[in-house]
C-alpha cells in the first residue's frame, strides 16, 4: 500500500474521529482540542492553547520548527472547530461519520473538519521534512457565533510576536482561492418596558410594540445601504445587507408585553457602512424609542448586546498568499464569497492570508452535510505542494 494511500486513509479516520465530538457553537470543544494536541504532540509539535473567561472553550496553536530558516515566511493553517446546531431530518446520524458511494456525512464534514483532519493526517510528514519555515496549525472555537474565539488568539500572537507570514483559511471553497468577503455584525437587541392589563394599554409599555418600531428603522436603514453600495463593488450583492434573524417576546394575548428581543445582522462591504448603521440606530434609540417609553415607566430599557463584530477580509492584489496557493494549485482565479471568515482577523494582524479548503459551502450548514471523498485527496495533494516549497 503506498504512502498516500495510508495517508488518505489516516485523514478519513481522523475526520470521522471528529465527526464524533459534538462540537456545536457555545458548547465546549475541550475533548476535540485534547485529541488534535495529542496528534501535534506526538509528531513534535510544540503547541499552546488560549482560552475563554469560564475555561469552557479553547483555541489551540502548534508550531513545527524549521531546523533551519532561509528568510521563508511561516505558514499558518487555520481552521474552526465549531459547528453549526443540527436540524430535524438528518438521513444518518449527523455526529456519525458515514460513507456513501463518493461521499462522507456528518456534521462538520465539509465546514471545517474535512481541512482539519487533512492538517492532523500530514503531520507526520511535516514534522520529518526538512523545513526551512516554520508551520503552523490554528484551531479555534465559535467561528459560527461571529467568530467569537479566534480574537483571543490573535491577541495572544501577538503577545508572543508571531504576526507575519501566510495564512490558509480551509474554510470549503472546493479548492478555490478566495481572496474577499464582507464584515459580518451580529447583535440582540432587548427591550424592557412595563407590563399590564391589554384593555389599558396606555398605562404600560409594550415591548413588542417599540421592537417593531426599531425594527422598521432597520428597514429604512437597509434601503440606505443599497443606495450607499459603491461603484464597481465586487460583491453579490453589490452592496452591504442589513437582515432581522429573529423576535420573541410576550407573553399573553390579554397582557401588555413587557419583554421582548430583537436579532439582527448586518454585512458590510466596507468600515463605514458599518459605522453608520450603528450611529443611525443608537440615535434613533436614545433620542426617539427610549424617552418615549421612559414617559410612561421610568424604568423602561432598551439594551444592545453585541453577539460580534467580525471585520471584512479585503481584496489584496498583490497578495503573498494568494500567489502561494497558485504556485501550488496553478489556478490563479479568485473570487468573492459573501459568507464571513476568520481570514479578515488574521489579514488585520499583518499576515497575508487565503481563504482556501475542500469541500464545497453549498454543503455547508444543512442537513445531511457531506464532503465528497476526491475532495480530501485534493487537499492532501495541496499540502504535498506546501511541503514542497518549505523543505531545504
Amino acid at each position: 500500500m503506498s504512502i498516500e494511500s495510508n495517508l488518505y486513509k489516516k485523514s478519513i479516520k481522523i475526520l470521522s474521529d471528529l465527526i464524533g465530538f459534538k462540537t456545536i457553537s457555545g458548547k465546549e470543544n475541550g475533548p476535540l482540542i485534547d485529541y488534535c494536541d495529542a496528534i501535534l504532540k506526538e509528531n513534535g509539535v510544540s503547541t499552546f492553547r488560549v482560552f475563554d473567561d469560564n475555561k469552557e472553550r479553547v483555541n489551540l496553536f502548534g508550531t513545527i520548527k524549521a531546523k533551519k530558516t532561509n528568510g521563508k515566511k511561516p505558514i499558518i493553517l487555520s481552521g474552526h472547530t465549531d459547528v453549526v446546531p443540527v436540524s430535524k431530518g438528518w438521513s444518518t446520524d449527523p455526529f456519525v461519520a458515514t460513507i456513501k458511494g463518493d461521499k462522507l456525512y456528518g456534521r462538520g464534514s465539509c465546514d471545517m473538519k474535512g481541512f482539519i483532519a487533512c492538517t492532523l493526517a500530514y503531520v507526520p510528514k511535516l514534522s520529518s521534512a526538512n523545513l526551512d519555515r516554520n508551520i503552523h496549525f490554528s484551531f479555534t472555537f465559535d467561528e459560527e457565533t461571529a467568530c467569537i474565539g479566534a480574537p483571543l488568539l490573535i491577541k495572544e500572537l501577538k503577545k508572543r510576536n508571531i504576526q507575519e507570514g501566510i495564512c490558509i483559511i480551509g474554510e470549503p471553497t472546493k479548492m478555490k482561492i478566495i481572496d474577499a468577503h464582507k464584515g459580518m455584525n451580529e447583535y440582540t437587541i432587548h427591550f424592557e418596558g412595563l407590563a399590564g392589563h391589554s384593555s389599558q394599554p396606555h398605562k404600560g409599555v409594550n415591548a413588542i410594540e417599540y421592537s417593531t418600531r426599531y425594527i422598521n428603522k432597520l428597514l429604512e436603514l437597509r434601503q440606505e445601504l443599497i443606495k450607499r453600495g459603491p461603484k464597481d463593488c465586487i460583491f453579490d450583492p453589490p452592496h452591504s445587507t442589513l437582515s432581522v434573524g429573529g423576535i420573541s417576546g410576550g407573553i399573553a394575548h390579554n397582557v401588555i408585553a413587557d419583554k421582548c428581543k430583537v436579532e439582527w445582522e448586518t454585512r458590510p462591504v466596507v468600515k463605514e457602512d458599518a459605522i453608520f448603521v450603528t450611529k443611525e440606530i443608537d440615535k434613533f434609540v436614545n433620542e426617539t424609542l427610549l424617552p418615549e417609553m421612559k414617559k410612561v415607566f421610568p424604568n423602561s430599557n432598551i439594551r444592545k448586546e453585541t453577539i460580534g463584530e467580525v471585520i471584512g477580509f479585503n481584496r489584496i492584489n498583490d497578495s503573498e498568499a494568494c500567489e502561494f496557493v497558485t504556485s501550488i494549485t496553478g489556478d490563479n482565479s479568485r473570487e468573492v464569497v459573501s459568507f464571513g471568515t476568520e481570514a479578515g482577523l488574521f489579514q488585520e494582524l499583518g499576515i497575508s492570508t487565503v481563504v482556501c479548503g475542500p469541500g464545497s459551502i453549498d454543503q455547508a450548514h444543512k442537513i445531511d452535510e457531506f464532503i465528497e471523498l476526491n475532495e480530501i485527496k485534493k487537499c492532501l495533494s495541496f499540502l504535498d505542494g506546501v511541503k514542497d516549497k518549505s523543505i531545504m
